[in-house]
């Protein structure tokens, strides 16, 4: 566990120096119930104590275990939190209108993140992420959605790192041993959509992409060539998704070309 303390500390410094820069000092999430932003939120409640807020978004299609688990993580850790329910906006939108379940949970997301960033404003607080480094590669998120926020402290970290780190924060037991789930809509599973458990996906796309290996070498070392596939394409087509929208170049100094200056670095 000497591996997690380090992560620890250094995540914690690093919201604090991010939030800081921009010259605010909370911090607002969504929790959702889920390992993913219970681990978030812990660390949040570390760095910024009572300038932090957690927000719980449940829709009618929401697990009432969901809003259980993230009540149990806040009295825990003396999180402050409120709960907005978003299933008034759904009704309004789609009251007479037949969307499938990619479109309902979509739309939640996005619905969700419009109440964080309304939060933000009402608190003068920064937006913090929670999506981990699998679903990033997978393109298991919401544009807009879930993937909108301005800092990430666990983008780096594949979700089987999570549940180890969970376990060392201290994050109660019923959402470390829980199905992974987005909770869009009921019954919905991460790994049955994704057709693999975490851990072989973590196995695959830490080969592919930490160590670098090409398809033979991932043949060679014992991987399925569906699984190979999967994680090739998913990686490949959901490029955009972890990148700023495009700009056509026209000038010298373009942003999203040249212009990489961070906030940080000043003339």
């Amino acid at each position: 566990m000497k591996k997690y303390a380090m992560i620890e500390k250094f995540l914690i410094k690093f919201l604090q120096q991010e939030v800081y820069k921009t010259s605010l000092k909370k911090a607002v999430l969504g929790l959702s119930g889920g390992i993913d932003s219970a681990v978030v939120a812990i660390l949040c409640q570390k760095a910024f104590g009572e300038d932090f807020f957690a927000f719980m978004l449940p829709s009618k299609n929401s697990s009432p275990s969901s809003l259980e688990d993230a009540l149990l993580l806040c009295e825990k850790f003396g999180i402050q939190h409120q709960s907005i329910p978003i299933t008034p906006l759904l009704q309004a939108y789609f009251e007479k209108k037949q969307a499938s379940h990619l479109r309902m949970g979509n739309f939640s997301a996005r619905m969700r993140m419009s109440i964080l960033y309304d939060m933000s404003a009402k608190y003068d607080a920064l937006v913090i992420g929670t999506s981990n480094k699998s679903e990033l590669l997978l393109g298991y998120g919401t544009l807009y959605g879930d993937l909108a926020y301005a800092i990430n402290p666990i983008g780096d970290l594949y979700k089987t790192e999570i549940f180890a780190f969970a376990q060392h924060l201290g994050v109660p037991e019923s959402i470390i041993k829980k199905p992974p789930s987005a909770d869009l809509w009921e019954g919905q599973s991460d790994e049955a959509d994704l057709g693999y458990s975490y851990a072989q996906l973590d196995r695959a796309l830490k080969a592919f992409v930490d160590e670098r290996l090409n398809s033979t070498q991932l043949l060679e070392a014992g991987f399925e060539p569906q699984l190979i596939e999967l994680i090739q394409n998913r990686i490949s087509k959901n490029q955009f998704k972890r990148k700023q929208p495009l700009i056509a170049k026209l000038g010298y100094q373009t942003i999203t070309h040249d212009f990489l200056y961070p906030r940080d670095i000043k003339a």
